[in-house]
């Protein structure tokens, strides 16, 4: 089994066959799941301090909060399976390409 890794910001990276859901923050389901996570310890936040764009929801129960926006995030998977490599160096400051 490969294992797609996905540069999500600020040298942070993801294992993408794990992901199940990309979600953006804003609805009230999304915000509980955000505060069970915290309670829980399963919460990982690579936001650097920024606002938090997309939760990513893993197989193994993690919540990951990025301060990429979801579509950001699923672009650089699709742009990952058409053979160009991301690589963390190629990112700017704020963690664009």
């Amino acid at each position: 089994m490969s294992v797609e890794l996905v540069h999500v910001g600020f040298g942070n990276i993801l294992a993408m066959n794990r992901v199940i859901a990309i979600a953006s923050p804003g609805s009230a389901p999304t915000k509980r799941a955000v505060q069970e996570g915290r309670n829980k310890g399963v919460l990982i936040d690579v936001t650097n301090g920024r606002r938090t764009k997309a939760v990513v929801f893993t197989d193994s129960g993690h919540i990951i909060l990025a301060a990429l926006a979801p579509e950001t995030i699923s672009g650089r998977l699709q742009v990952g399976k058409g053979g160009l490599l991301i690589k963390a160096e190629q990112s700017d400051e704020k963690g664009e390409l």
